[in-house]
């Protein structure tokens, strides 16, 4: 990618999917091999990425000690853009620090994207390669629609200005080269942690930019979210949207 934009060829995009976390705020099994649908939440996303055109690899990154337990299922499921699983790190930084390392050399567009958030459309994932292929960085996210007050003692505070503020979404998506400089200097760097990386990489001085998001693709992290996405998982399935749309 000698002038910053790619020929459009998928095996120069990967996806990185960290799945190593707990999922504490869920509660009960590690929410991402949890069942929505058919399948494990994890291949769901997974297959997001596997039926669209502009990607060629997929890397994950789960628990040490699930590692080929994870790589047998994935295997099962005809996972054809299945490159590696790899094992995670204590944090969501780590796991994608391992994930990168097992990118192929010809890769030079890397996403990454939450293990649990499985309603990211098929435009939303063109539309961030696009963006990193003109830009260099780039990311999904969304307007926060709602009033914003501090909170003391359980009381409210004053009025939080929403204007400006964006709630943050995956995927994420760099230049190959900007995410490993990012993570190298971070590994470098005591007491550097960032809780995605579009920090890491504005920590190097370079501009992401924005691409428009969508409600639906929210994370799960809360007993809420999960039974919001089995409610919505069966009709969005089925849209011109979900994933019998992507290709």
């Amino acid at each position: 990618m000698s002038d910053g934009v790619g020929t459009g060829d998928p095996s120069e995009v990967a996806v990185l999917i960290p799945a190593a976390g707990e999922g504490s705020r869920l509660g009960g099994p590690r929410k991402q091999f949890r069942t929505l649908g058919d399948r494990p939440l994890l291949v769901q996303v997974l297959l997001v990425f596997e039926r669209h055109s502009d990607v060629g690899h997929l890397v994950v990154a789960v628990p040490e000690n699930h590692v080929q337990e994870v790589s047998d299922r994935l295997q099962a499921e005809g996972l054809s853009k299945l490159t590696a699983v790899v094992s995670g790190g204590d944090s969501r930084q780590e796991s994608v620090q391992h994930a990168l390392r097992a990118v192929p050399a010809p890769v030079e567009v890397v996403l990454v994207h939450d293990a649990v958030r499985p309603f990211v459309e098929a435009q939303e994932v063109r539309s961030v390669i696009g963006a990193v292929r003109t830009h260099g960085a780039a990311s999904l996210a969304m307007p926060v629609a709602d009033t914003l007050r501090k909170v003391s003692d359980d009381s409210f505070g004053e009025t939080v200005p929403r204007r400006g503020l964006y709630r943050m979404q995956t995927p994420q998506g760099f230049r190959r080269a900007w995410l490993e400089d990012a993570h190298r200097a971070a590994a470098e760097t005591d007491g550097v942690a960032a809780t995605d990386d579009v920090g890491l990489v504005q920590r190097q001085d370079r501009d992401v930019h924005l691409v428009q998001g969508s409600r639906r693709n929210f994370k799960i992290t809360t007993p809420g979210d999960w039974q919001m996405a089995q409610s919505l998982w069966h009709a969005w399935s089925h849209t011109s949207e979900g994933p019998s749309a992507l290709s």
